[in-house]
Parts: structure tokens; C-alpha cells; sequence
């Protein structure tokens, strides 16, 4: 049985800048800060990353960019976080477990994600899900598994996190699958060609998934979590269908290792007084996603924990190092 390691788990592109007078305390901030989005404008992390942005720019008043770094899977952003000044100025709000994968895929990474980078808070837990375009046959997991058997090596889905590429070789491992991996800037783009019949199916996340779901456009087969998730809704899981996976993952901030802890200190309390927030826990249920709140040493601590347990868990799904 596959279970994920924590619960059970770029192109520059055109910035969005959010300014308002600076009321910092002592020398930090002492300019504008950076959060690094791994993917493209308009995807689900990135109306995640401009949320907190905003919510975050509000209640400090402090100047805040976002910069869209996609490529790689995430890694292009973990490096341009990594290589940044460990000023607290660059902030990577992105997803902890993606990460953690990050670091067991490329044989020679460009970044040591355990020693480089450095959590400094968490912001939620969140699942992936399986869909099909609204006009396939398929209603179930089970009806989709049963056809990508007769399809063999002729199927294929799509995935543009290395978290989700985990769940879906998970799936075709634990399914005895053929199915071929096919790899995407964005959860969006999949989405697009799977309208077209050039992919079978696509592991996204529910930021971008649920919005699709309810303009009638996909339709939602199976969540990754190990039980129904509340904010996913009455999406079955994985092992109700008969395949005996379970993934749920985390969101966090992540600067470059060397932040001191003081700084490491003062983004934690940022986005622990956002998350405090009820206008934040119902844009998050109504991403797909839970508020998820840990210190700065357990959230390196979780992190660090991942980025080993997913060796295993890599290994397992039968990804080879790239």
C-alpha cells in the first residue's frame, strides 16, 4: 500500500505588485518582498500564492511582489529561492511535499533542498484529485481503471506538480497499469488537452479542480486523501474504488536556509495571523484545502521528515531519478 510520508503525506513571468505604506518594525522588511509562485499566472497555486500576498499585504501593510518562477516541477522556484539573499525578502509559498519530491527526483539537483531551504510555516493540507473531462464515459475510478487496462501503453494522463506525478505513477503501480506519464507547465493545460481526447485523464489539484467541476467541464473520479475530504466534498477515494493509495499533502513558506530566526519568526507569525483569519479558512475549504499551522521549527522539522520518507515513497511508485 502506498501512504503518503506526512498525514497518512521558471521563466520569469509578469509580477503582480501589492504596495502600501510600510509600517515594518526594525530593519525588516527594509524593501519590498518577493513570494515565489512555482507555476504559471492564473493556476491554482498562483491564485493561492496572491491570495495569502494580499491577505498578508493587508495586515502588515508591507509592499509585497509575487513572481510567477514555473518550470521544472517547482524547481526552478525552489533555486531562486535557494540562491537568494537569506534576508527574509524572497518567500516561496509553495507546496512542502512538492519539496520534499523535488529533492528524490533528479539525480544531480541543482538545489539540496534539505540543507538550502528552510520551511518557516505551514498554510495547509491538501489532497489531489483524478479527473476526466465532463464528456467521457467514465463515472467511476473504477470504470476509468478498467479502461486504461484495455488501453495499455495507448492511455496516458497528465500532471503538471511532482506531487501529483507521485499519485499517478502510485495508481498505475498499484493498478497494474501502462499509462503513460505526460508532463505540463500547469494543471490548466492538461485540462485543455484532455477536452481534446489527447489525454485520458489528469491529477490536479482541487484549487483548479472544484471551480472546473462546478461550470460542469470535468468531472471529479477520486481524491487521494485517505478518508473523504471535507472541503473536496463527497469525492471517493482511492481505496473505496478498490486501488490502495492514500496522499495528502502540505502547503508552506520556505526561504533560503540560512534566514535567520528572528525573520524565520516574524513570517510565521504573518501567515499565522492570516490563517486566523475566517475569510481565510473559507477560501481555503473552498479550494479544496484545510488551514494547517505549525512554528518554524516544526515546520522545517516536517519538511526535513518528507524530503526522507519520500525516497522511499519515490522509490516505491517506480520513478526513476531524472
Amino acid at each position: 500500500m502506498f501512504r503518503s510520508a506526512v498525514f497518512g503525506v521558471l521563466a520569469l513571468a509578469p509580477a503582480m505588485l501589492i504596495s502600501a505604506p510600510s509600517t515594518a518594525q526594525g530593519n525588516y522588511p527594509s524593501k519590498e518582498i518577493h513570494f515565489i509562485c512555482a507555476f504559471v499566472p492564473g493556476s491554482g497555486a498562483d491564485i493561492m500564492v496572491r491570495f495569502f500576498a494580499d491577505k498578508i499585504r493587508k495586515k502588515t501593510g508591507h509592499t509585497i511582489v509575487v513572481d510567477n518562477r514555473p518550470g521544472a516541477g517547482g524547481m526552478l522556484a525552489l533555486t531562486a529561492t535557494a540562491r537568494a539573499a537569506p534576508d527574509g525578502h524572497t518567500i516561496l509559498v509553495a507546496g512542502g511535499t512538492a519539496a520534499a519530491i523535488n529533492a528524490n527526483l533528479l539525480k544531480s539537483p541543482p538545489v539540496d533542498v534539505g540543507k538550502e531551504i528552510r520551511a518557516v510555516a505551514a498554510i495547509n493540507k491538501i489532497p489531489f484529485v483524478v479527473a476526466v473531462d465532463s464528456k467521457s464515459p467514465y463515472m467511476s475510478l473504477t470504470e476509468l481503471t478498467e479502461a486504461l487496462r484495455k488501453k495499455g501503453s495507448k492511455s496516458s494522463y497528465g500532471y503538471a506538480t511532482s506531487f501529483a506525478k507521485v499519485i499517478g505513477e502510485s495508481y498505475k503501480t498499484v493498478a497494474g497499469l501502462q499509462t503513460v506519464d505526460v508532463s505540463y507547465k500547469s494543471g490548466g493545460d492538461s485540462l485543455n488537452d484532455m477536452a481534446g481526447g489527447l489525454i485520458d485523464f489528469a491529477v490536479i489539484d482541487p484549487t483548479l479542480a472544484l471551480p472546473q467541476q462546478k461550470q460542469g467541464k470535468i468531472r471529479l473520479l477520486a481524491v487521494s486523501s485517505a478518508e473523504r475530504f471535507r472541503p473536496t466534498g463527497n469525492i471517493p477515494t482511492f481505496r473505496e474504488q478498490g486501488v490502495n493509495i492514500e496522499f495528502l499533502g502540505w502547503w508552506g513558506a520556505m526561504t533560503s536556509a540560512k534566514t535567520p530566526d528572528d525573520i524565520a519568526r516574524t513570517i510565521n507569525r504573518w501567515f499565522a495571523d492570516a490563517l486566523a483569519d475566517p475569510e481565510t479558512a473559507t477560501f481555503l475549504i473552498n479550494s479544496g484545502a484545510d488551514v494547517f499551522v505549525l512554528s518554524p521549527e516544526e515546520a522545517n522539522a516536517l519538511l526535513l521528515e518528507d524530503i526522507q520518507n519520500w525516497a522511499r515513497l519515490v522509490e516505491m511508485a517506480r520513478i526513476e531519478k531524472q
